[in-house]
């Protein structure tokens, strides 16, 4: 009863964060390049008439990218989003939104001074009522059109350089299908021609962040349609797991009895339709998706390629892949070596981080296993076992960033394939997020896994710990400069005792060879 109640719950919805702001879909907005939509508390553009915010010229990195993609001017994504915008709202202070009317990650209040920490659980310690609220919050989410984004069914070329918007309306939970799909889909060349070896969201230093920031901005619009302002995703534990055990009627649908591909009728997913899964249809038309509905979910968990993915994760493979020092490495991309990330993203080996992409470890593990939806990039997140999957990933992150404590430095600036360095802004985001944003412990964003809690930390310790981490990294040299120090010390001490010693049997002949000033001078030099 309460999965059906909530599929046709109607609710107001409020300025959420996601692709194409619709107050921008427009003519006008397109042909002068702004998106700087008025707020409602005021009506002035980003709220500046209440401090919230004000319309800016945006700033583009012009660090160096990587070679791996070596066009330029031929994809809607570069440089994003100046194709489309070259003016957006710049937020102040913990104002946050396309128009500067909501809070940063982490605050909330009618200022936005509050802040708030909410934790992610395990699936399987919810309770059923939180379990079946959590699995009713995904169907209304699927069957409530987003009232404040649009996407885009063609490029901005097709749309004669924005003389001929070409947008379409979506659903909320499909409208982050469609980001995951464009932001890794392929770059149309021309006629039948594509190029595949380019991703905003994957195969990069920025998939980890990337996919932070897309799971909070999901998560910030359910408890939006919901008015659930406590909602957080669940994650599934799928360390040492046998078997898909989220895979059944009372969660995430079981296997159909008659059809092994499809997904039980027990299973209101079952009549879930999926969209943006026919990239060579796309590329033949040199098209985007636009939402058209594709047929069912398709799922068959464990009759996967065993050579590629013979099993799922292990413990021992996560406590391996957390044991690496290095973020990032070499080319940084997926034949990067000794690479948490690329060893997390599954692209190395999770026993020696060598990369190996005939293999598919840890997070391209799950989506291999699932055998369907999931198994395909640039359609994966219509499976919604994808958000139980990326929550859990997201919480082995976290596990990284507190056991090694890295400076935001550590994310390359530069020479990652594209849109990947630090300051680049990610595809296809509005409001504008700079990946480093979210190269930072999820507690500054907000929220925590129930399963890493630890006691909190007073603002004293907080403001302590990088300084006790970098002296950590400089220990060895400390301790060698000081014993130095102390040997060239105990030499200069010796010294002056001797010479005082000698000066004191002639006394009398020489009372003032040395005054009391030169000699607290002398007395005090420092070598280090």
């Amino acid at each position: 009863m309460l999965l059906f109640a909530m599929g046709f719950l109607l609710v107001i919805i409020q300025p959420s964060c996601g692709q194409f702001p619709r107050a921008c879909a427009n003519t006008e907005s397109l042909l002068r390049k702004e998106c700087c939509p008025p707020w409602d508390g005021d009506g002035s553009p980003c709220g500046e008439l209440s401090s919230r915010g004000f319309c800016q010229n945006i700033l583009l990195s012009q660090t160096p990218l990587g070679p791996q993609f070596p066009f330029s001017g031929v994809d809607d994504r570069e440089d994003w989003p100046s194709v489309f915008y070259n003016r957006t709202c710049k937020c102040e202070g913990n104002f946050m939104g396309f128009s500067c009317g909501e809070c940063k990650f982490g605050f909330s209040g009618l200022n936005c001074t509050e802040r708030r920490l909410r934790s992610r659980r395990n699936i399987f310690q919810l309770t059923t009522s939180e379990k079946d609220r959590f699995l009713a919050y995904l169907n209304l989410a699927k069957n409530t059109p987003s009232q404040d984004y649009v996407i885009a069914t063609g490029t901005y070329i097709q749309m004669n350089n924005g003389s001929n918007p070409m947008f379409r309306n979506i659903n909320v939970y499909d409208l982050f299908v469609w980001m995951h799909y464009y932001a890794s889909r392929d770059t149309l060349l021309g006629g039948s021609n594509v190029w595949r070896d380019i991703d905003f969201a994957h195969e990069a230093p920025g998939f980890l962040p990337w996919h932070r920031a897309f799971l909070l901005l999901w998560e910030r619009e359910i408890q939006k349609i919901t008015g659930d302002e406590n909602f957080t995703i669940p994650y599934w534990d799928w360390r040492d797991a046998e078997d898909c055990v989220v895979c059944t009627d009372e969660y995430m649908g079981g296997r159909h009895p008659t059809n092994p591909n499809l997904l039980s009728p027990a299973s209101f997913f079952s009549s879930w339709q999926v969209i943006c899964t026919r990239s060579e249809e796309y590329n033949s038309r040199e098209a985007l998706c636009n939402a058209t509905s594709e047929g069912p979910i398709l799922r068959n968990p464990g009759n996967n390629d065993k050579s590629r993915t013979p099993r799922l994760p292990s413990s021992a493979e996560v406590e391996f892949c957390l044991s690496l020092t290095q973020y990032e490495s070499g080319p940084m991309d997926k034949m990067a070596n000794y690479s948490f990330r690329n060893t997390l993203e599954g692209f190395a080996d999770p026993r020696t981080a060598i990369s190996n992409i005939s293999q598919s470890g840890l997070h391209n593990a799950l989506h291999i296993y699932m055998n369907g939806s999931m198994s395909q990039v640039q359609g994966s997140a219509n499976d919604p076992i994808f958000v139980l999957h990326h929550a859990f990933v997201d919480s082995i992150f976290e596990q990284w960033l507190r056991r090694h404590r890295p400076m935001l430095e550590v994310y390359p600036a530069a020479n990652a394939p594209i849109g990947h360095n630090r300051e680049n802004y990610m595809v296809p985001f509005i409001p504008l997020y700079r990946n480093g944003e979210f190269f930072k412990p999820s507690r500054e964003l907000g929220y925590d896994y129930e399963y890493l809690q630890e006691p909190a930390l007073d603002s004293f310790q907080e403001f302590l710990i990088p300084y006790l981490e970098q002296a950590s990294q400089i220990w060895a040299w400390l301790v060698g400069a000081a014993v130095v120090g102390g040997i060239i010390t105990a030499v200069l001490t010796g010294l002056i005792l001797a010479c005082r010693k000698k000066r004191g049997t002639f006394e009398e002949i020489q009372p003032l060879l040395i005054e009391s000033e030169d000699y607290n001078n002398v007395s005090y030099q420092s070598n280090f």
